[in-house]
């Protein structure tokens, strides 16, 4: 069975970047939706690839959204 969700930590390695980068972003409003679930964050595949869609660029010139991985 394919999994169709995940949590941050899961996340987080998919995109080699920090867990509290993703709690910030989650505070800060950006970022993947996501769901929480009795307490927990739990983000689906579905809008994983969704946002990484829509941020995609041919260059950085390119205008849109723009977003640090890690500070």
């Amino acid at each position: 069975m394919k999994a169709t969700c995940m949590n941050q930590l899961e996340l987080a390695v998919r995109w080699g970047i920090s867990h509290r980068t993703l709690e910030r972003w989650r505070w800060n409003g950006e970022g993947p939706k996501f769901l929480k679930v009795g307490g927990r964050v739990v983000y689906r595949l579905s809008d994983v690839e969704e946002y990484e869609q829509s941020i995609i660029r041919s260059s950085t010139s390119d205008p849109g959204h723009t977003q640090q991985a890690e500070a």
